[in-house]
């Protein structure tokens, strides 16, 4: 069966990239499957399985990072934790010593993402959708858990999230794509 086959490797970086299956014949192109350690950067193939899993591993990232960061500020100043202080708008406040806590833990996560994006989406020109993405859902659960949010401060910390997050993660994106590829050159005893 392998015979009509060949595997094209796309590429020697790390990160995830493709390997792209062609018959030899015709180049036909048959499909594709995930390969971890490899990164592509050639023509982009729509897999939205693929979009969709970096959709759910950021966002919990996200979350487990948030919650990591209100155990250390918020944890310590409250009796008790509950999830108000993740998703209802009248937590974050700038007149109270525990609002104030509550926006760091949100900027230290919004910095975390950034980090996560570099080796979750490893493309700067997706930094912003990802991101974008991200904030966008936490405002959907927001709406469910405590209805719209009034604050301004709320939409002030979140705007500033999703641009820390996008501008910090394209920029540790384009360093990483900017990088020198290590050829190793072969010398032949002719």
């Amino acid at each position: 069966m392998f015979d009509y086959f060949e595997d094209l490797r796309i590429g020697d970086f790390q990160g995830i990239g493709f390997w792209i299956l062609w018959r030899r014949k015709k180049k036909l192109f048959l499909g594709i499957r995930l390969v971890v350690s490899v990164m592509f950067y050639g023509t982009v193939v729509w897999d939205p399985w693929l979009i969709v899993g970096q959709i759910v591993c950021l966002q919990c990232f996200y979350y487990l990072t948030l919650g990591v960061f209100m155990t250390i500020f918020v944890g310590t100043r409250v009796p008790r934790m509950s999830l108000v202080y993740f998703f209802d708008y009248a937590t974050i406040t700038t007149s109270t010593v525990t609002g104030c806590c509550v926006i760091a833990s949100f900027l230290f996560s919004s910095l975390a993402g950034a980090g996560y994006m570099l080796y979750l989406i490893e493309r700067a020109k997706k930094c912003l959708d990802f991101s974008a993405t991200v904030y966008v859902i936490h405002l959907f659960i927001c709406i469910v858990y405590g209805g719209w949010p009034s604050s301004m401060t709320w939409w002030v910390l979140h705007g500033t999230g999703i641009a820390v997050m996008a501008l910090l993660g394209e920029y540790l994106c384009i360093r990483r794509e900017l990088r020198e590829i290590p050829i190793t050159r072969y010398r032949s005893n002719v």
